[in-house]
C-alpha cells in the first residue's frame, strides 16, 4: 500500500487502477476546494430549510459551480417541498422555581395560541414510560427524558431515541397531553437545544412539541423527582405554510463506454433553520461536487457514468429523494452512495448488496488504508437513496469518525467552524476513488437478495 506522500505523480510500473488511485488520492489532498465550496455554502448562502430562499439560492449556487468546474451535464428537477417556519419560540419553568429554558420547536410543530402554552409536565424515558402513566398524562406536557449515547461509549444511539422525536408528540396527545417536549438528541451537554422533524399521526390530536437542552431537561426531572409539580410556559410560533417549489440538482460525467449505467453519488443541499448545515450536509454537498471536479480536472472518464444528486428538502420530508426515484428508478444504477454523516475524517463505506458485495468493496477500499478510510461495515444507504434501495439498487454510505457530530447535529453550533479542511479533503479522497472505480469496474455489485424480482 502506498504511503501518502507517494500518492501524486506516481505512473508505471503500477497496473492501471493502483495509478488510477493514486491520482485521484494524491490531486483530492493536494488540489482540493471542497473547502472553498462549503465555505460558500455556509458563509454566503446559510442554513437552508425548505421553502426557504436560502436553499433556492444554494440550488442555483451549485448549478452554476459546477458549470465553474467544467461539467458539462448538468440539471435541475422541480420538486414541491414542505414549508414550515419557525417564528418567535420561547420556554420557562414558572413553578416551583422561574427559569428560562433552551429551546427549539420542532420541524412541523404546531404554533402555540399567542398567549403560550402553560401546563403541569410529566417526565417519562421513552414510549414505555409513557404507556406506563397513561392514566396520568391527559392535560399535561410531556417531556421525553432519555440521554443520547456518546458514539463509541455506550449508551442508545440516535436511531434507538430518535423516534421519540419523531413519534412523541402523536404517542402521547393520544392520551390526552398537550403538548410534548424532548431532551435534546445531543452528545455535548453545553445547554444547547437541537431541532429536527417529527411526524404528526392521521389519528390522533396535533399538539405542540419542542426540544429542550439536557440540562433544562434534567433540572425539570429532578424538580419531579423530589416531589414538586412542575409547570412551564412554551410559545411557538411556528406555522406551516402552502408547499413550494425547489430542485434537485443534478450532474454527471458520461461513461465513456456504458453511459446508461450509473454511479450515483449524493447529499442533501437543505439544512435546518439553525447554524450553516456545515456538517449536516454542507460537508457531504462539498464532496459530492469536488469528486466531479477532480475526475474531470484529472481527465478520467470511467465506463459508466458517475451521477452527483445534490437532493433537496431531506430535513423534513424526503421530497427530493423520493421524487428522484420516481423520475429515475427505472435507470439502471448499479450503486448509490450517500454522505450524510458530516464532515469528520473518514472511515470507511457501509454497504447493502448481495452475497460477496461487502468483500468486494473491501478490496476496492484497499488504496484507502493509507488515508485510514478502508473499512467496510454491513448496512449502508442514507435517507435520500433509500427509495432506490427499495427497488433493488445496492446503496452504500460514506462513513465518518461521528464521536463530536451529534454534538452539533440540528444546532446553532453547525457551523464552518466545526469542519475540518483536511477532513473534509480525506472524504473528497476517498469518495472519489470509490465512485469512480465502481464506474470503471467490469463488474458491478449484486443486488440486496431482498430486492424485487425482474
Amino acid at each position: 500500500m502506498l504511503p501518502i506522500a507517494a500518492l501524486a505523480g506516481v505512473h508505471d510500473p503500477l497496473p492501471a487502477a493502483d495509478a488510477a488511485a493514486a491520482r485521484i488520492l494524491g490531486a483530492a489532498l493536494t488540489d482540493s476546494r471542497a473547502y472553498a465550496k462549503l465555505t460558500h455554502l455556509t458563509d454566503r448562502i446559510g442554513h437552508r430549510l425548505s421553502g426557504s430562499e436560502a436553499l433556492e439560492q444554494a440550488v442555483r449556487w451549485a448549478v452554476e459551480e459546477f458549470g465553474r468546474d467544467g461539467i458539462e451535464h448538468v440539471w435541475t428537477e422541480s420538486v414541491r417541498v414542505p414549508h414550515w417556519v419557525r417564528g418567535h419560540e420561547s420556554g420557562r419553568i414558572v413553578f416551583p422555581v422561574e427559569r428560562e429554558m433552551a429551546l427549539l420547536a420542532l420541524g412541523g410543530s404546531l404554533g402555540t395560541a399567542p398567549e403560550g402554552l402553560t401546563a403541569e409536565v410529566i417526565v417519562v424515558d421513552g414510549f414505555e414510560g409513557l404507556d406506563a402513566a397513561a392514566q396520568s398524562v391527559r392535560g399535561k406536557i410531556v417531556l421525553y427524558d432519555k440521554p443520547l449515547g456518546v458514539p463509541g461509549r455506550g449508551g442508545p444511539g440516535y436511531g434507538a431515541v430518535v423516534p421519540l422525536r419523531t413519534q412523541g408528540a402523536s404517542r402521547a396527545a393520544a392520551l390526552g397531553a398537550v403538548g410534548m417536549l424532548i431532551r435534546s438528541l445531543g452528545t455535548a451537554d453545553y445547554r444547547l437545544p437541537h431541532t429536527g422533524a417529527l411526524q404528526y399521526a392521521e389519528d390522533a390530536p396535533r399538539i405542540p412539541a419542542a426540544a429542550i437542552s439536557a440540562e433544562d431537561a434534567a433540572l425539570i426531572r429532578r424538580l419531579v423527582e423530589s416531589g414538586e409539580t412542575v409547570r412551564v410556559r412554551i410559545e411557538l410560533g411556528a406555522r406551516q405554510l402552502p408547499d413550494a417549489d425547489s430542485a434537485n440538482v443534478i450532474a454527471e460525467i458520461r461513461g465513456r463506454e456504458l453511459p446508461q449505467e450509473i454511479v450515483l453519488i449524493g447529499a442533501h443541499l437543505d439544512s435546518w433553520d439553525v447554524g450553516q448545515g456545515a456538517h449536516d450536509d454542507g460537508a457531504g454537498c462539498a464532496a459530492v461536487m469536488e469528486a466531479l471536479r477532480l475526475l474531470r480536472r484529472q481527465g478520467l472518464v470511467p465506463r459508466r457514468t458517475i451521477r452527483a444528486v445534490l437532493f433537496t428538502n431531506e430535513e423534513n420530508g424526503l421530497r427530493g429523494g423520493k421524487d428522484y426515484a420516481a423520475r429515475h428508478g427505472h435507470e439502471r444504477h448499479v450503486v448509490a452512495i450517500e454522505s450524510d454523516s458530516g464532515g469528520d475524517a473518514p472511515v470507511g463505506f457501509s454497504v447493502t448488496a448481495g452475497p460477496g458485495g461487502r468483500e468486494w468493496i473491501a478490496e476496492i477500499a484497499r488504496p484507502l488504508a493509507a488515508l485510514g478510510a478502508a473499512r467496510v461495515a454491513a448496512g449502508g444507504g442514507g435517507a435520500d437513496i433509500s427509495p432506490l434501495k427499495e427497488l433493488g439498487v445496492p446503496v452504500m454510505s460514506l462513513d465518518q469518525d461521528v464521536a463530536r457530530y451529534f454534538d452539533y447535529h440540528h444546532t446553532q453550533a453547525d457551523t464552518l467552524d466545526k469542519v475540518d479542511p483536511r477532513n473534509l479533503d480525506l472524504n473528497v479522497a476517498a469518495l472519489t476513488w470509490m465512485a469512480y472505480a465502481l464506474a470503471d469496474h467490469e463488474a458491478t455489485l449484486p443486488p440486496p437478495e431482498s430486492a424485487p424480482s425482474e
